[in-house]
């Protein structure tokens, strides 16, 4: 779960780490009052969406007057920012950051994220931060340094003072930083971070550190230890059909084809998705309905397939291990009845039952068709997806 920067900076601050004053603001009227507020000669406004590169595309800007303050928020509030990362459809700005601004002397980056190769805690930092970190790193990768925390000891001294020299940081700078990564450190674990990224980590012009920007990423699987940040989801930053989805507790991506799939268990989605790209479709989605789904899992999987108006067709993927095929049937058929399906459905049913499953369907007088094999199934949908008009 991806958090806002002003949510980010309000958790920093109350594990004690100093960051720019800055205030919220969802209207124009309030991002004025803000920057009165603060005081001071400049502010930056800064679009709060949950994607990065928002400087490059216009989501950042630099205010010195409250007539700045007043025309950028008029530009930025309401609209859709597209970025690099969330290109093409964009994220909706419906709140500003208004921060003061700081002398600036140098712009690093720092992160810790979780390295799935070492099985620990990976601390990455550079000093060449900014906005180009992604392009610098991936043409100089010798410019970006790595520190592995051992998951017994942690994040050792030693390893603060090696990246703070590598930093090129002297005096109160490099003592802030040998006393910020800690506390960065204690933060990712405290609160099950995925990923904390701070881009710039400024010098300032008064030799001290500061995290200009912050994002954080919370590990969903630990959410219900943290009850006060679950609440700090905002769903308007995500496709519809997947907050649908995260209130109806299954696993939905929204993708780009006109194929609908709805699979129990991770892997055989996978492996559905692959086959029906193998013979010339593409899938509108992955969506993991669980092991143990129910004729209402499999209603409300219907529900969100046929909220993406490119579905052409629905592939229905089932292995009946740990439920029943013939009950997963009786499911697929409510679930048709009900929610009014006006695309091809291609089923696929193997495991317990199967056999009675494929009869009931064939048996219910709706348009539904049983394949035999995955492979069967995955050639069926990709045609009728050709043959068939959008919902």
């Amino acid at each position: 779960m991806n958090l806002h920067e002003f949510q980010a900076k309000q958790l920093l601050r109350a594990h004690h780490i100093d960051t720019p004053r800055g205030i919220v603001a969802a209207s124009v009227g309030a991002a004025t009052s803000a920057a009165t507020e603060l005081g001071g000669e400049a502010w930056v406004v800064k679009a709060q969406i949950h994607a990065g590169g928002r400087g490059k595309a216009g989501g950042v800007k630099l205010c010195r007057s409250l007539d700045e303050v007043r025309s950028v928020a008029q530009t930025l509030l309401g609209t859709s920012l597209v970025t690099l990362q969330n290109a093409p459809d964009g994220q909706p700005v419906n709140q500003l950051l208004v921060e003061e601004t700081l002398g600036i002397a140098r712009e690093l980056y720092l992160s810790l994220l979780v390295d799935r190769e070492t099985e620990s805690i990976a601390v990455v930092a550079s000093a060449a931060g900014g906005m180009d970190i992604e392009a610098i790193a991936h043409a100089t990768p010798e410019k970006v340094l790595k520190a592995h925390c051992d998951p017994m000891l942690g994040l050792q001294d030693f390893q603060c003072r090696e990246l703070a020299f590598a930093l090129a940081l002297s005096g109160e700078a490099f003592k802030d930083f040998c006393r910020l990564l800690p506390a960065l450190y204690r933060v990712f674990r405290e609160l099950d971070l995925s990923l904390l990224e701070i881009n710039p980590l400024v010098v300032t012009t008064q030799n001290r550190v500061l995290p200009l920007d912050c994002k954080m990423a919370l590990e969903d699987n630990a959410l219900y230890r943290h009850a006060d940040l679950a609440v700090l989801r905002d769903d308007t930053q995500i496709d519809p059909k997947e907050a649908a989805a995260h209130a109806a507790n299954v696993n939905y991506v929204a993708l780009h084809g006109n194929i609908g799939c709805m699979v129990n268990g991770a892997g055989l989605a996978m492996a559905t998705m692959d086959l029906i790209q193998l013979h010339g479709g593409t899938p509108a989605n992955f969506l993991d309905v669980g092991g143990g789904a129910t004729p209402a899992t499999v209603a409300q999987g219907f529900k969100i397939i046929l909220l993406d108006p490119n579905v052409r067709a629905v592939l229905i993927n089932i292995f009946g291990g740990i439920v029943r095929c013939d009950v997963i049937a009786e499911g697929i058929i409510q679930a048709v009845k009900e929610v009014g399906v006006n695309v091809p459905v291609v089923v696929r049913l193997e495991g317990t039952n199967a056999e009675l499953g494929r009869k009931l369907l064939a048996e219910s007088g709706l348009a539904i068709l049983a394949a035999e094999s995955l492979t069967q199934a995955a050639e069926l949908a990709v045609t009728q997806a050709k043959q068939g008009a959008p919902v």
